[in-house]
């Protein structure tokens, strides 16, 4: 990929296997930069075979946050899109969650977004444009039992989304939340795929083009939106 000093730069938490590293792909081949970072080596690895800036931490922690923000604005200069992207938050049966779980949800799933946020929206506003895409789960909505931390806390999300989206939008820079259904980059048993109405589970490259087209300036009229790429699975209209 032959870059500009314009070419657009992304930042890509959880970006170094399944969905983010899907949309880290998919974002470079569309001629993005690319600041990554996941808990494990993969994003390092990832960034160095796109030729981007990878580091090793997690949403989850302010200090990680903020080198992954200050080191993609020291190489690049500018950020114009941020994907939220984080693992899963701890399981358990309801009342047997303890507060120190809950606290790492929080962290994980609605603090990285706000840390992030008071980050990067300075040079979005420089910049006079901006775009952030907060990935999620179909069940932010429609809550599970299975996944109560991650529930609570994506709709929180959900809210912040829109909170922020009402905030910036006469600033040109625009948040929306894409909740994903069953998704290929987890192995799910075949008869997962008979609660889908389209009777299979989605790619991730489906989300990844998804998010890059609510990057992309093919999307400048959408925000504040909570878009369900799933399949159909959920009910609410």
């Amino acid at each position: 990929m032959n870059y500009t000093s314009q070419a657009p730069v992304a930042i890509i938490t959880g970006g170094g296997r399944g969905m983010g590293a899907a949309i880290a792909r998919e974002l470079h081949d569309r001629g993005y930069r690319l600041g990554l970072m996941s808990p494990s080596g993969s994003a390092v690895e990832l960034a160095a075979e796109l030729g981007g800036i990878g580091i090793k931490g997690s949403a989850g922690d302010a200090n990680d946050l903020e080198a992954l923000v200050t080191r993609t604005v020291q190489v690049y200069g500018r950020v114009d899109a941020v994907v939220n992207h984080t693992g899963h938050p701890p399981k358990g049966d309801l009342l047997d969650i303890t507060d120190e779980k809950w606290a790492i949800g929080n962290d994980l799933m609605v603090l990285s977004l706000v840390r992030m946020a008071r980050l990067v929206t300075p040079y979005m506003l420089k910049q006079g444009k901006g775009a952030w895409v907060n990935i999620t789960t179909f069940a932010a909505f429609e809550p599970s039992l299975i996944f109560p931390v991650s529930c609570a806390y994506r709709a929180a999300a959900g809210a912040y989304t829109k909170l922020y989206s009402d905030r910036y939008a006469a600033d040109n820079i625009r948040m929306n939340a894409l909740l994903p259904g069953f998704i290929d980059s987890l192995d799910h048993k075949p008869e997962t795929a008979d609660k889908v109405p389209m009777k299979r589970v989605g790619t991730i490259a489906e989300i990844a083009k998804t998010t890059a087209f609510l990057l992309s300036d093919d999307a400048g009229y959408i925000t504040g939106q909570n878009i369900r790429v799933d399949g159909g699975i959920t009910r609410h209209l």
